[in-house]
């Protein structure tokens, strides 16, 4: 099963990564200040990503 892992950085940052059910990173979140902050970002992703679309905007394959 995908998990989300909130760990410190070397700025001492909360941040989250989401692990995929082998354990590698497929999304990684911004720096936040308070661990509160870091657990909404979590939230808006797992509210939104299942309802958001593709916008292809890289350039057509040659």
């Amino acid at each position: 099963m995908a998990k989300f892992e909130v760990y410190k950085d070397k700025r001492d940052e909360f941040r989250w990564r989401l692990l995929a059910n082998n354990n590698q990173v497929i999304a990684v979140g911004e720096g936040y200040t308070t661990k509160a902050a870091c657990m909404n970002g979590i939230e808006s992703v797992q509210k939104n990503a299942p309802v958001a679309t593709i916008d292809d905007q890289s350039q057509a394959d040659a």
